[in-house]
């Protein structure tokens, strides 16, 4: 902001305030204004915002106001030393979705050691790229394979189905992986693809089987697919048995 008011004072207090209730009201204050003076302090309480319901209306603001003013501020942001800040700048980005911020999803972040900041940036990276680089993002995606917790894994497999046929050639390739981790991830990932209801954990399940030599896939029964309880092994003893 180029100048301080009593207005801006006070929006700057309750941005700060120990209710998240009051900062969420703040926070929607300014998106329905659109007040483009408040750009500084909407990324800057981007950064520090404990709450995810608050984080999320900031980020609502903030494409509210003129992209040509929010959108080189974001830039900035991405070189952060703070991880809140950078993945916060991104997801805010894929909800402006103006894809001239494209170039600045770079491969260091798609790989970031920072799960939260690596998983914002493939779902981000995702909304942005170009038709004619969508096959290049599926290569530099499955290099994230086996990466992380389920929930990790999840997010990676939703980004690589949106890119739909484009990641048709890396996931088989990666599906014969010498990495087990790597392989069953990549064949969970296109069993979610042909049965978007099924659950994660029945998918690497189904996936392990797979790639377990003289085991017969569970699929087949009444209804497709057999659960982990179906196939002889409870769900405890399955969670145990792919965290190993």
């Amino acid at each position: 902001m180029t100048s301080t008011t009593p207005q801006d004072s006070r929006v700057a207090k309750a941005l700060s305030a120990e209710s998240s209730s009051i900062r969420l009201q703040a926070a929607l204050a300014i998106g329905s204004g659109a007040d483009a003076d408040y750009t500084e302090l909407l990324v800057e309480r981007c950064a520090i915002e404990p709450d995810f319901f608050v984080r999320d209306m900031l980020s609502w603001a903030l494409t509210r106001l003129p992209s040509e003013i929010v959108l080189p501020r974001l830039h900035r942001e991405l070189d952060s030393g703070c991880n809140q800040a950078r993945s916060q700048a991104l997801h805010t980005l894929s909800k402006i979705g103006d894809k001239s911020a494209w170039p600045w999803i770079t491969r260091e972040m798609l790989g970031d050691p920072d799960d939260g900041i690596a998983r914002t940036a493939w779902r981000t990276a995702v909304v942005l790229v170009p038709e004619d680089e969508k096959a290049s993002l599926a290569e530099d995606l499955t290099r994230q394979l086996g990466r992380g917790d389920r929930s990790v894994q999840l997010s990676l497999s939703r980004a690589l189905i949106d890119l739909g046929e484009f990641a048709d050639p890396v996931l088989e390739r990666a599906a014969h992986s010498l990495d087990p981790r790597v392989a069953a991830h990549a064949r969970a990932t296109e069993l979610l693809r042909q049965d978007p209801e099924r659950g994660f954990e029945e998918a690497i399940f189904e996936a392990r089987l797979m790639l377990t030599p003289g085991v017969p896939s569970v699929e087949g029964a009444d209804n497709g697919v057999v659960g982990a309880e179906s196939a002889g092994v409870d769900s405890v003893g399955v969670q145990e048995e792919m965290e190993c």
